[in-house]
């Protein structure tokens, strides 16, 4: 699985609440060299059959192409998730965010200006869009 969003927009609750039994695959894991350790780290979760969730930004096509590449090298079926959220539900949603989960504001801006949302035609097998809700839940408002 590929979850795709802005800082903040709740992907890594998206995954605690709904995945937390697959392998969590992110480059915040990684200090340094964090592509080839996270590619590596995709690689070796597949290679053990793992059910794995990629959890970055994924904001444009190539980062998502990349991810792709790998999980069709070991025949995964790749589910997208695109957690959509503007940018100031975004900040506000990091505003409430404390340490090392808290990122400056200007990532936010930064990856939104490049934020292309995930479309079927990138090799995705199932797409879907969900929002946070009011109550801090998730819904999905269709394919994305």
């Amino acid at each position: 699985m590929i979850l795709v969003g802005l800082p903040g927009a709740g992907k890594s609750t998206f995954y605690r609440e709904r995945f937390a039994s697959y392998v969590h695959v992110s480059k915040d894991a990684f200090a340094a060299n964090k592509q080839a350790r996270h590619d590596a780290a995709l690689r070796q979760a597949l290679a053990q059959g793992c059910g794995v969730v990629v959890d970055n930004t994924s904001v444009t096509v190539e980062e998502r192409a990349s991810v792709i590449a790998i999980a069709r090298e070991f025949g995964a079926r790749i589910v997208g998730y695109y957690i959509e959220a503007t940018t100031s539900e975004a900040v506000a949603r990091n505003e409430r965010r404390s340490g090392k989960e808290k990122v400056p504001k200007v990532a936010i801006f930064t990856r939104a200006k490049r934020l292309v949302p995930p479309s079927a035609a990138e090799g995705f097998d199932e797409l879907h869009t969900m929002r946070v809700t009011e109550d801090g839940g998730f819904e999905e408002r269709g394919p994305a």
